[in-house]
């Protein structure tokens, strides 16, 4: 069972700060990340995810919040529902994510839904 906590916070670092090692501690060298459920190309391995995190159009960390709460866990896979409000103009967005776990405590497979607040 992960430490679904200490991933989040790993998360939560990353976002703000969007340096490659901050990012590379969450996942497995051979991570899947779905920006989007069904992607036709999701992001394969550290480089990718590294690379399309934090690229031209990645979040500062004055331009937002989050809030989280994990709503289950079965295994090594967690459910986290959040919040992520943007203070810059940028719509609000209500996010569901799906954790696949690796036995060391990293992602080894993140999918996210966001859906943008009218």
């Amino acid at each position: 069972m992960s430490d679904v906590n200490a991933w989040m916070d790993l998360y939560l670092q990353a976002w703000t700060s969007n340096e490659p090692d901050d990012i590379r501690a969450m996942f497995t060298e051979d991570a899947v990340y779905y920006d989007r459920p069904n992607t036709e190309k999701p992001w394969n391995g550290h480089e990718e995810i590294v690379q399309h995190w934090s690229g031209d159009s990645a979040d500062q960390p004055e331009d937002w919040t989050f809030e989280w709460t994990l709503l289950g866990q079965d295994g090594d896979t967690a459910f986290v529902q959040g919040l992520t409000t943007y203070l810059n103009g940028d719509p609000t967005y209500d996010n569901l994510w799906v954790i696949r776990f690796a036995e060391d405590g990293r992602a080894r497979e993140f999918t996210e839904w966001y859906m943008a607040r009218k």
